[in-house]
């Protein structure tokens, strides 16, 4: 009697496939999330608040949580998402968390972009009769356009390399997210995936290769910024 065990294996591991894609989900829900949030908080901060003292805290707060490091919102999401909120380590933990990172980078960029525009043009669009919301969906936001856009590029290079806040709310199983939050939801990025292959496999030359996707990703993800805004900016001439 033969004893021998064969073993055929059908999908054999170490691809970057699974984070590759966790890192794309978690690109576009946060900024789902975060760019409306702050393009919108940036107009009402530019175009409606009064100057004042609130205005000034409100900037104050907004300067300070720039300055925060990632891990202090990683133990937040941990608490309040994770624990509180029962989202587990999930990829809508790990979005929401980052959304609270990106939305002072949005803010900042979309009031600059919102100030670059001249007061002539709003002027001009409410002396023939446009309503305050009509100047700024129709005037203030297209002009402010490769600005924004800027915001939400940086936004996304800012999720590409985050590792600290993901590693305690998104988790860093090597999976595909089947859903938002649950038991199937956790998955690593791949700065996560690089970050363990360093600290507990010792393999350093999957985690610059894994860099190396890393690089590839921002280098097209800018070079896309610059053949939009061009475009952008090229209509706006005609």
């Amino acid at each position: 009697k033969d004893s021998n065990l064969k073993i055929r294996v059908v999908r054999p591991g170490g691809g970057i496939r699974p984070m590759l894609v966790t890192t794309l989900y978690m690109i576009g829900l946060s900024l789902l999330i975060a760019a409306p949030i702050g393009i919108l908080s940036a107009v009402y901060l530019i175009e409606y608040a009064k100057p004042g003292k609130l205005m000034r805290t409100i900037h104050f707060a907004i300067e300070n949580l720039a300055g925060i490091p990632s891990i202090i919102y990683g133990l937040f999401g941990s608490l309040f998402f994770v624990k509180i909120c029962g989202l587990q380590y999930s990829l809508l933990a790990g979005a929401l968390t980052l959304s609270i990172i990106l939305l002072p980078t949005i803010i900042t960029t979309t009031e600059e972009a919102l100030k670059a525009i001249p007061r002539t043009y709003r002027e001009s669009s409410l002396g023939l009769g446009a309503t305050r919301l009509q100047t700024v969906s129709k005037v203030v936001l297209p002009n402010a356009l490769p600005g924004i856009l800027v915001a939400v590029l940086l936004s996304i290079g800012r999720i590409v390399g985050e590792s600290a806040a993901l590693l305690l709310t998104a988790g860093t199983v090597a999976q595909i997210p089947g859903a938002l939050f649950g038991n199937s939801a956790s998955g690593a990025t791949l700065t996560i995936k690089m970050y363990t292959l360093m600290k507990e496999e010792n393999d350093l030359t999957t985690a610059c290769a894994i860099g190396i996707v890393l690089l590839v990703i921002i280098i097209v993800l800018n070079f896309a910024s610059k053949v939009v805004t061009k475009k952008l900016l090229s209509k706006k001439g005609e």
